[in-house]
């Protein structure tokens, strides 16, 4: 329908306005296409507002949009001053571009959701008494009750708190236990949307040194010491983006350089419920005795992008900071939200749809490292994650990762360069590919397209 479309919009731009276009009879001919396929066209155009169609009439081209005096907005330069310094995030989460193959989006593709299940709890939900009314400010209680289930034996529902989303959970946490200026310790390379949030929140970031094993828990102590940093940013499980899982060995020792220095930790657990075989890893919040960690657990990259619920875990008077931080916020996670989330995770079709997901991302994750090690051979692996969806590349030192990342998006194909994952100076080129909104297939010829490049 494509050319249908460019021979449409000639006719259109050599006409004027209020003439007819030929009949569909004579398009069906001219352009050698179906009545059905020329009909389409007429339809897209006048939802452009390219043509006007008139029933009994015919087609018409539309009048031509009069081009206004542009307004000055002069004065907000003024107002606004320096600009910040622009955030990647929004190139992570935003929309690609038509026909792109997304290797770099954490969201999972619609062939990943469980539509049908959600659908019908929505169904459920929504024909209910009160469904549209105000929700309690911590959340509904069955399900801060399920997630306390889910994040440790000795945890309460009174200990959980209901934010939008990990991200509405990350800025929260750092807002109550940080004050603008503070250092904040983080693993280098980290999650971007952490960096952003503690940028925004007026906070340093400090990066502490990951390996194959994570955090460098032999750097840890120092950059305590040196920063008087009193919060840990980490992901113990799977971090985003290098697939790192934190041994049992350091996550005692995290511990107890975090009760060594009177420290939060906010463990963002996002991927708990995505290995792609067994994990009997534990979290830093079951092993804490003492209040040091903060955990935040949602369910969006587990169900859906538009499944923005997420809990926070605390205990001791942090619960209370946390609690009025998110408040001042939004006030409280939609209701339907919240009971449509309730009425999925409590279902049998729960287990069953982590079960397939685990499934596909594990089998994505082992086509993706075969294409990168057959394709491009110059990317080095450091680590095959054995959960999550994110894929970490090292590059040759005189790569320039920039360019191609540009020069894959031209080519149709959207990765993420490695240096914005890094709170500080990279320590060389990386890429960060992900597995989540792309399929076997498109996985295989995004790999293709970037072979192509020559440069890997």
């Amino acid at each position: 329908m494509d050319r249908v479309l460019v021979e449409l919009r000639r006719h259109a731009a050599a006409g004027a306005p209020g003439n007819a276009l030929p009949s569909v009879r004579e398009l069906v001919t001219e352009l050698g296409v179906s009545p059905v396929t020329v009909s389409r066209a007429l339809a897209e155009l006048a939802r452009q507002g390219v043509v006007v169609t008139r029933p009994g009439a015919g087609t018409f081209i539309a009048e031509r949009p009069r081009l206004q005096p542009r307004a000055s907005f002069d004065w907000q330069v003024v107002t606004l001053g320096a600009a910040p310094v622009v955030s990647d995030l929004e190139l992570l989460v935003g929309e690609a571009a038509p026909r792109s193959l997304v290797l770099n989006n954490g969201y999972m593709d619609a062939s990943l959701q469980p539509a049908a299940e959600l659908a019908r709890a929505a169904r459920r939900v929504l024909g209910g008494p009160g469904a549209w009314g105000r929700a309690p400010l911590d959340g509904l209680l069955e399900l801060r009750s399920w997630f306390a289930t889910q994040a440790a034996p000795d945890v309460r529902a009174s200990d959980v708190l209901l934010v939008q989303g990990g991200q509405a959970a990350i800025g929260t946490a750092l807002r109550a236990v940080a004050q603008p200026g503070d250092s904040v310790l983080v693993e280098s390379p980290t999650y971007l949307g952490a960096i952003a949030a503690l940028r925004a929140a007026g906070l340093r970031p400090v990066p502490v040194p990951v390996d194959e094993r994570g955090l460098r828990v032999d750097f840890l102590d120092a950059a305590f010491a040196s920063t008087g940093a009193r919060v840990l940013y980490l992901q113990p499980c799977f971090s985003n983006p290098t697939g790192t899982l934190l041994g049992p060995e350091r996550q005692v020792e995290v511990l107890r350089l975090a009760r060594q220095h009177n420290a939060f930790i906010i463990e963002d657990d996002y991927c708990r419920e995505l290995s792609h075989r067994e994990n009997d890893s534990r979290s830093l919040l079951s092993q804490d005795s003492n209040g040091q960690v903060i955990y935040i657990r949602s369910l969006t990259k587990s169900i859906a992008p538009s499944m923005r619920v997420a809990a926070m875990v605390a205990r001791g008077p942090v619960l209370t900071r946390l609690r009025s931080a998110r408040i001042v916020d939004d006030f409280f996670v939609p209701r339907p939200l919240q009971e449509i989330a309730l009425e999925f995770v409590t279902s049998s079709g729960y287990a069953r749809h982590l079960r397939r997901l685990r499934t596909q991302l594990g089998e994505r994750m082992r086509l993706l490292v075969r294409l990168v090690r057959e394709r491009l051979p110059r990317a080095r692996i450091p680590l095959v994650p054995e959960g999550g969806f994110s894929l970490w590349l090292e590059l040759p030192p005189e790569l320039d990762e920039l360019g191609l990342v540009r020069s894959a998006a031209e080519a149709g194909v959207v990765i993420s360069a490695g240096r914005t994952w890094f709170p500080a100076e990279p320590n060389g080129p990386h890429l960060r590919l992900s597995v989540a909104a792309a399929g076997l297939a498109e996985l295989e010829e995004g790999i293709s397209r970037i072979a192509r490049l020559g440069v890997l």
